[in-house]
């Protein structure tokens, strides 16, 4: 793999953001999710070390490497903001900052150690209760989204849009993964499901690039997974949102969310309908 900097367009400035200025906070987290995507490379195909923390979920000696990487540039550059990430424990102190770093070192951590492509580096600034830059980097790849609030979303040079589908017959639909009730009702409705994105946040960021026009997610997710896809796909025109359609908010004492939906605004409703009732029925059906 070569390095970087080698590497078409892999750098900070005109191949990333297509020479438009998304701001301060932006080249900091880019230039960052950059230098750790490269971290994670070393150790993508090698057989990093494994093992599994508390909630039977996979991490690796690549996430842990990653995750220090960040904290120690980010942190740096920005002392006075807030930390919260999915390898790092958990402080209450983040609660009084405006603003803080949202991070996933690595978001598919079951994908990077089958050597599935798959898997990202996933970092946000939120400020309030909401994100207002990201950057989302598939290493393996070399493919960089970037997002700034009211500045739009970037994939390279290419401004992101979501697709103008305005029906959910012929729609694609990712999720997390198949179960019977999901895909009767597909096969009822005439949606393509796709075969499902181990990373969450490229499965929401792909409603955003278009090769997606809509993603499912179970409940139970948290910050570190939503808070950059949810802002590169508002800033595609998309929406994401739980089944009863409240716009997430971050930052909070827990942070975990519900049953998410995501869709462009052409079949945002229909999609979310949707999703509510799968739900309900795959409740009943399992007589819980």
């Amino acid at each position: 793999m070569p390095a970087a900097e080698d590497r078409p367009d892999s750098g900070i400035g005109a191949p990333v953001t297509g020479g438009r200025d998304l701001g301060p906070e932006v080249a900091l987290l880019a230039e960052a999710t950059l230098a750790a995507g490269q971290i994670a490379l070393g150790y993508f195909g090698n057989a990093p070390k494994a093992w599994t923390k508390t909630g039977d979920s996979p991490v690796t000696e690549a996430d842990i490497a990653v995750d220090q990487l960040l904290k120690s540039r980010l942190r740096a550059a920005r002392p006075d903001y807030g930390w919260l990430s999915e390898e790092t424990v958990d402080t209450p102190d983040r609660l009084e900052r405006h603003r803080l770093f949202v991070v996933d070192p690595i978001d598919g951590t079951r994908a990077f150690i089958g050597g599935d492509p798959r898997w990202a580096v996933s970092v946000a600034i939120v400020e309030g209760d909401r994100p207002i830059a990201a950057a989302l980097y598939q290493p393996a790849v070399n493919d960089m989204m970037l997002a700034a609030a009211g500045r739009g979303a970037w994939r390279g040079v290419m401004q992101m849009a979501v697709l103008a589908c305005d029906t959910i017959t012929g729609a694609r639909l990712t999720a997390p993964r198949k179960f019977s009730v999901l895909e009767s009702e597909a096969e009822r409705l005439g949606i393509a499901l796709q075969s499902p994105v181990p990373s969450l946040a490229l499965r929401i960021a792909h409603v955003a690039n278009g090769t997606a026009d809509a993603a499912f997610a179970f409940a139970r997710s948290h910050d570190w997974d939503l808070a950059a896809a949810d802002l590169i796909l508002q800033e595609a025109g998309g929406r994401l949102t739980d089944i009863d359609g409240a716009t997430l908010t971050y930052n909070r004492a827990v942070p975990r969310h519900p049953a998410l939906v995501a869709a462009g605004p052409g079949v945002y409703q229909a999609f979310k309908s949707l999703y509510g009732a799968i739900l309900d029925k795959h409740t009943r059906s399992r007589g819980t």
